[in-house]
């Protein structure tokens, strides 16, 4: 805890001075260009990978970056969806995978969960990516394939969102599949197909 605190002190001496103005702005402007859906994991941090500055994402962060299909009735991800896509009017989404993923090793590996049953269920969201690598021998290539699959199953899950889908069919939004690389930096995107997406 002493690290967090520490941290916020040099943010209000150093960083926000320094951005005093962007900050003035943001306290009265809410406009992110971006839906980024990325995994939850403590070393993928969209602002730093993209050099965003405070402002330009709208950040998702779950276990194995998965977007549940739609349901109805409120829950956190699908009202996240809704407001950055419905009312902030984002003009692009991403969803970002990326390597040593936790979530994807543990399915692609068999690994027993029955002592997290809440995650075993959440990781129920990936099953159509499990299903795509199901042959592959257990090893690195088959988690690599499993994370870039789970990538293309969470963007197919997001067009089943009505904010998404009314937005893909006026033209107002994008999607994009990303996986990041943490040894390398590296950034992979995605050939995504389908109404009005991009890699």
């Amino acid at each position: 805890m002493q690290d967090l605190t520490e941290g916020v002190a040099r943010f209000q001496r150093d960083v926000f001075p320094a951005k005093v103005d962007l900050f003035t702005h943001l306290a009265t402007h809410h406009k992110p260009h971006t839906l980024f859906i990325g995994c939850s994991d403590a070393r993928v941090v969209p602002e730093l990978i993209t050099q965003g500055e405070p402002g330009e994402l709208f950040v998702i962060r779950t276990a194995g970056n998965l977007v549940p299909a739609y349901t109805p009735g409120a829950n956190g991800v699908t009202a996240s969806i809704e407001y950055a896509v419905a009312v902030l009017g984002v003009s692009d989404i991403v969803v970002c995978g990326h390597s040593a993923c936790g979530a994807m090793t543990a399915l692609a590996e068999g690994h027993d969960l029955s002592g997290a049953p809440v995650v075993a269920d959440w990781l129920r969201h990936a099953d159509a990516a499990v299903a795509r690598i199901a042959g592959m021998a257990a090893g690195p290539r088959k988690t690599g394939a499993l994370v870039r699959q789970n990538v293309y199953a969470q963007l197919t899950n997001l067009t089943t969102h009505p904010s998404v889908a009314r937005a893909l069919a006026e033209k107002k939004v994008a999607l994009h599949g990303w996986v990041f690389d943490i040894a390398t930096g590296r950034v992979e995107a995605l050939e995504v197909t389908g109404t009005n997406t991009a890699a």
